[in-house]
């Protein structure tokens, strides 16, 4: 599927997105790994979902092709306020999100500073929990904190994370490794591990009220599946499906059992 991005100016922000089908509007927001973007994340995703519904696929700023212009303060409530200066550009009202990595706990901070504005939420990884059992910071931290130091982006830095998203390295292309190589070494990027740190598991996750999914990868080497545990406990209606032999990229290693799950579940009255 071929994809033709748009452009806007959000908060003085030039701004890439994706818009495709017609109905329920549903955002989709990508993680903070080096060279991320929307189309790269939900590549195998996007097509399958907009078949019945309004999809739009955003580059967060510094990644993609959104300027790295971002306010100051911990990331996660600093692109949930972006995402709906967003919403409010293109005249989105309220959306259901689907967010992987930083893209789960920004959607999670849309719904918690303007509860009004989200339908359903589906996050896969979510940043900004806490993990129960797993030694933290994860090997999958480590290698994404380290990146841009020393030398900067390097290929073999790439790999090195990249190896980490998945259970199966084998569905890594070297266009994908290229793609996001060139990304990464943008000079405007956002490096996400410089900004003060968010704990959104200490925010008041039980006053949501939205149907939430939980996605997690069983062998998740970054954000380890017992990081789901108080996500599942304190937000009231949320729901949790793990999959096996799957790493931090649900949406991509399990992509055709993964759209066919979110889209019942968006679906679902």
């Amino acid at each position: 599927m071929e994809l033709k991005g748009k452009f806007a100016d959000v908060a003085g922000t030039r701004t890439r997105y994706y818009d495709l089908g017609e109905g329920e509007p549903t955002i989709l927001i990508h993680g903070g790994g080096p060279g991320a973007s929307g189309a790269s994340n939900y590549r195998k995703n996007i097509e399958s979902l907009s078949a019945k519904r309004r999809v739009i696929v955003i580059d967060l700023p510094g990644f993609g092709e959104t300027e790295g212009k971002l306010k100051d303060g911990p990331v996660f409530p600093a692109m949930g306020d972006f995402v709906r200066d967003f919403m409010d550009v293109i005249g989105v009202t309220k959306a259901s999100f689907v967010g992987n990595s930083m893209g789960g706990a920004t959607s999670l901070m849309v719904a918690l500073r303007a509860p009004e504005r989200v339908n359903k939420l589906v996050l896969m990884g979510t940043g900004g929990s806490q993990a129960i059992f797993s030694p933290m910071p994860t090997e999958g931290l480590r290698r994404m904190a380290m990146f841009y130091g020393g030398e900067g982006p390097t290929m073999e830095k790439l790999k090195g994370v990249i190896d980490l998203l998945v259970f199966d390295a084998s569905s890594i292309t070297e266009q994908l490794l290229a793609e996001r190589l060139k990304a990464a070494k943008r000079p405007d990027i956002i490096d996400i591990f410089k900004r003060p740190p968010a704990d959104l598991w200490r925010e008041n996750l039980a006053s949501l009220s939205h149907q939430t999914l939980l996605i997690w990868g069983r062998e998740d080497r970054v954000v380890p599946l017992d990081s789901s545990f108080l996500l599942l406990k304190t937000i009231p209606n949320a729901r949790l499906h793990v999959f096996p032999k799957c790493g931090h990229w649900a949406q991509w290693e399990k992509a055709e059992e993964f759209n066919a799950m979110v889209a019942e579940f968006l679906d679902r009255p």
